[in-house]
């Protein structure tokens, strides 16, 4: 390599050493532990320390139901394997969609009372594709997207090129604003269920009523809610009484179901476009089989069985309450995403160091990328299987570190509340 190459490369380097450093002071700084989960020990983990294994209790995890590894869910995912191989063999519309995937993409159309489905590699492409692709397909569309909205529904909005507002968290008046503003012109709403980090919920129906006002289209990500709310575990909106005015759900296989992918639901005739106009759809390869079976049996499974839904809001109230009384700043709400209050992001991440060392517990900090800096939460997730020694020792030990860091940032309510 000659000298001008080697000190061109130097220069490039620093460009993307340059990137990461600014990212360090932020929520936007992406630095991961080694835990591996242990098969058949739902919440317990190996975290893989600097001193070595230890196990420890988490917090963190989307999979509150413990699906991932329940017998029905292994046992479809091992039989199909032997069966069927490991991968789909490449995208639909070139070699074939199996079987397996056809049966999901049925199922969860059921699931949330649709005309049909259409599953995604993600939850994250499903947004980022379906949303942008759904934008595109009607002329002159203005996006009004909740400022909560997850990052895949923002790319997604983006990519569309379409005009876009940004309504106020779960400000009514606000969004009735904008619609007013932007009388005659068609208008998506696109907004979550329950928000990821603040646990809050939209107030579906008074969105739904607005929508129909206005003449305009909802989307509604149901991710954090399916699999746990509604009706068989059709989400937020299906346990409100208000699927059928829901005109787009998209939802995720990879928290309560405990598997991968995402999808969107709704008419036929959107599904079928969809198929042509969006990208992440068309361009990567088909869910395989042995993970469609999967997600196929924990989907059935929660459609029967309620005592994991039962559970896991009995250990949310549990630790809401609990966390309360020790005089911890708990954002309010109701369902299984709770959300302490911390401010600075580089001392929720001590906090949560301190957590893992001390005490053995995995959590991990989270907030708006917006204003990460400033605004950083620890967001806890319990689960089905977390029990009454669980939760006591984690109200123990945040207790004990919130004295030890004293973080002065309390929750401040959004506008709307």
């Amino acid at each position: 390599m000659t000298e001008s190459a080697f000190a061109g490369r130097m220069r490039h380097e620093k460009f993307f050493s340059c990137a990461a450093d600014k990212r360090r002071d932020d929520l936007n700084y992406r630095a991961s532990i080694s835990v591996e989960r242990i098969p058949g020990r739902f919440p317990y983990a190996t975290w893989h320390s600097p001193e070595g294994p230890r196990d420890v209790v988490v917090w963190c995890s989307n999979d509150q139901l413990g699906m991932s590894q329940h017998p029905k869910v292994v046992g479809a995912m091992v039989q199909t394997v032997l069966h069927a191989g490991a991968g789909a063999g490449g995208a639909r519309d070139t070699c074939g969609t199996n079987r397996m995937l056809l049966d999901l993409e049925a199922e969860i159309a059921d699931l949330h009372r649709k005309q049909a489905a259409m599953l995604f590699t993600s939850g994250y492409i499903a947004n980022a594709a379906g949303l942008s692709a759904v934008a595109r397909l009607v002329p002159r569309c203005l996006v009004i997207s909740d400022e909560h909205n997850h990052h895949s529904m923002i790319e997604g909005i983006s990519k569309s090129g379409c005009k876009k507002r940004i309504w106020r968290h779960n400000d009514l008046e606000h969004l009735e604003q904008i619609l007013r503003e932007e009388r005659g012109r068609p208008a998506l709403i696109a907004f979550e269920s329950i928000y990821a980090i603040s646990g809050d919920v939209a107030p579906i129906r008074q969105i739904c009523d607005l929508a129909r006002r206005f003449g305009a289209i909802t989307y509604l990500n149901e991710a954090n809610a399916v699999g746990i709310c509604g009706a068989g575990g059709a989400g937020m909106a299906e346990r409100e009484g208000l699927a059928s005015r829901i005109d787009i759900i998209e939802g995720t296989l990879a928290q309560a179901y405990g598997c991968l992918g995402g999808y969107i639901a709704g008419r036929a005739v959107l599904v079928d476009a969809l198929r042509t106009h969006a990208p992440g759809y068309a361009f990567t390869n088909a869910l395989p089989p042995p993970l469609c079976a999967a997600s196929l049996a924990a989907i059935r499974h929660l459609k029967e069985s309620s005592w994991e839904c039962e559970r896991l809001a009995q250990n949310a109230a549990t630790l809401r309450a609990g966390l309360i009384k020790a005089g911890l700043p708990v954002r309010p709400g109701q369902e299984h995403i709770i959300s302490l209050a911390v401010g600075d992001i580089a001392m929720a991440r001590a906090m949560c160091n301190a957590l893992l060392s001390d005490f053995s517990l995995h959590l991990r900090p989270a907030g708006h990328s917006a204003a990460a800096r400033d605004t950083a939460y620890l967001r806890i997730l319990p689960s089905s299987h977390h029990d009454k020694t669980m939760l006591t020792a984690l109200v123990n030990a945040l207790a004990e570190v919130w004295r030890r860091f004293e973080p002065s940032w309390s929750y401040q309510p959004d506008a709307a509340e």
